[in-house]
């Protein structure tokens, strides 16, 4: 029983070694990051060495994505406006029709 000092549990995939917190931490990072840029509450991986790598998520790119958001909402807005009042001009003019044709008769 001299070998019997493993810690027991889950077995890794390489060499049925112990699953290691910081083991399902890295394997977290490679599932949910697999472009290999640092997350919050993660450490950094080893893919992050790459120079010029940038943080995720990049804020400016947050802010920007924001602006488009907001200005697709506005035009998403602006095209049903459009369309209701189309509507409007339309249910109008049938009404129009509809009362000439009734007093002519």
């Amino acid at each position: 029983m001299s070998g019997d000092n493993k810690k027991p549990g889950p077995t890794g995939a390489a060499g049925g070694a112990a699953f290691s917190p910081q083991d399902a931490m890295e394997f977290m990072q490679k599932m949910w990051n697999p472009l290999g840029v640092t997350m919050p509450a993660f450490g950094l991986p080893a893919a992050a060495a790459v120079p010029g790598a940038m943080p995720f998520p990049n804020p400016a790119a947050i802010a920007e994505l924001k602006i488009i958001e907001n200005w697709l909402t506005m035009s998403v807005s602006m095209m049903q406006m459009s369309i209701k009042t189309m509507e409007l001009q339309k249910a109008s003019l049938e009404a129009m029709r509809g009362s000439m044709g009734a007093s002519k008769k």
